[in-house]
């Protein structure tokens, strides 16, 4: 048997003392997930590659992880410190992650490499090493989850972000994949794919210049629609459940 949340929609996760990792936290998604999750009074595991980014973000009681999750050893090293620093793990939020610009034919090996690495397998090789413990929390009664941030590009490739569309759309396969074969463990995994969304992520790319984009969403606006999801037992976020969010103001 596995947990009723697992099973269905309508349950209710409180984050509330959730302990829940965040991959990169000194991000523009991921310093608004670390506020609105520390808000929600939830216990916090925060990577970035820069201790002295994770300092600046102020979040009392938050275990701190420098790491590059595109070193293999790394993933098993978050999953750790916070099953040292919370006793436990409840939660995924995949918020790290890098992009580029440019026509395919034109983008070099060492951006693809990096394109693959940093979208796709960091977040799964987190994944890997922290199911059993999720599985962990799910027995114990809780309704653990992963959130993935594939966004919109993953329902639909664009032109000139053509790399970038192609690994955002493994992100998203292999997290629907997953939420497939994890869900008799009781943990769910959603995918979201919210619209252009206006944090610092497409003004420093791997490679190529950021095209003139409509003015995104505001950053607090997709988290809390995010998080929202995650609380109703909701199983995946299309681009079509961010329609109607303010934009940034800028």
């Amino acid at each position: 048997m596995f947990p009723e949340c697992a099973r269905t929609v309508g349950c209710m996760t409180d984050l509330a003392g959730a302990s829940i990792i965040v991959l990169g936290a000194t991000g523009g998604l991921g310093r608004e997930f670390a506020r609105q999750l520390a808000d929600a009074g939830a216990l916090l595991t925060l990577t970035g590659r820069s201790m002295l980014a994770l300092d600046d973000l102020d979040i009392a009681g938050a275990a701190l992880i420098p790491a590059d999750l595109t070193e293999p050893g790394d993933a098993k090293k978050v999953v750790a410190a916070a099953l040292t620093a919370h006793g436990r793990l409840d939660g995924i939020i995949v918020a790290s992650g890098a992009v580029a610009f440019g026509p395919l034919a034109e983008t070099a090996d060492e951006t693809l490499d990096a394109l693959w690495a940093i979208n796709v397998l960091a977040p799964l090789r987190v994944l890997r090493a922290a199911a059993p413990a999720l599985a962990e929390s799910a027995t114990g009664g809780g309704s653990p989850f992963v959130v993935s941030i594939s966004g919109v590009v993953a329902e639909t490739p664009t032109a000139g972000i053509g790399a970038y569309s192609a690994v955002k759309a493994a992100q998203a396969a292999a997290h629907q994949v997953a939420a497939r074969e994890l869900r008799r463990a009781g943990i769910r995994v959603m995918d979201a794919r919210p619209g252009h969304t206006e944090t610092d992520l497409s003004r420093h790319p791997l490679a190529g210049e950021r095209p003139a984009f409509p003015v995104g969403y505001a950053p607090a606006a997709v988290v809390s629609r995010i998080l929202d999801g995650v609380r109703a037992g909701e199983k995946d976020l299309p681009s079509s459940a961010f329609q109607g969010l303010p934009t940034a103001s800028i």
